[in-house]
């Protein structure tokens, strides 16, 4: 029986973002530096890490807006700094990573060559306004055809919903789709809908892997 029976051949290949081609979007490390930057004490931060999730998940589905989520988790008190400074600082935290998987996903969109090109996307959790941000500040939306972004899905990782609805658009069984996400509970949650999924911990493992895989 030939490999490729075994293991059929991958189509689309997704990427995460946040930590794996750039920094998270808004997470706790990226939401500690803004506070410091605005001077925000502790007990300030504790309130408003206490309201931060729930007004988040609704954010990065796209189901509130920016202005939605600053109200509740930042603004509900006086500030004495404006809005529009507070999410240009918050654009500011997204940053590029050291040993990211930058230059696989850019060997990948420039090999026309392949005997089989493969369909390029993204499947992440990130707010309309984060992502796109750091699709076009990064110069990373030329790089994919497809974009399943929480913003755009109304789902998000870890949940099984994000997954199936990709396979879904994709039109195609999970065993030709390659997902990579730094996150191991969000790796398991890929397999578990029946995509192959990798753990990205640097780009050496991950091009070893995509070597064994016959796709570099």
């Amino acid at each position: 029986m030939s490999s490729s029976a075994v293991h059929p051949e991958i189509e689309v290949i997704l990427f995460d973002v946040g930590g794996v081609l750039l920094t998270n979007g808004w997470d706790h490390l990226e939401r500690a530096a803004v506070y410091g930057h605005f001077q925000l004490d502790a007990s300030d931060q504790a309130e408003i890490e206490a309201r931060h999730p729930d007004p988040y998940d609704a954010w990065e589905r796209d189901a509130i807006s920016p202005d939605a989520y600053l109200d509740q988790v930042i603004f509900f008190k006086p500030r004495p700094f404006s809005r529009e400074e507070f999410v240009r600082v918050m654009k500011q935290a997204s940053q590029p990573i050291p040993d990211s998987a930058r230059g696989t996903l850019e060997a990948l969109a420039a090999s026309n060559h392949q005997r089989f090109q493969r369909m390029l996307g993204l499947l992440n959790n990130e707010s309309r306004l984060l992502h796109e941000y750091r699709m076009e500040t990064y110069g990373l939306s030329g790089l994919f055809q497809v974009q399943f972004s929480s913003c755009y899905l109304g789902l998000r990782k870890p949940d099984q919903a994000i997954y199936r609805r990709a396979l879904d658009i994709l039109g195609l069984p999970g065993e030709r789709v390659l997902f990579l996400d730094d996150r191991a509970g969000n790796v398991a949650a890929a397999m578990h809908s029946g995509m192959r999924a990798i753990q990205f911990t640097g780009e050496a493992s991950l091009r070893a892997s995509l070597e064994s895989l016959q796709i570099l």
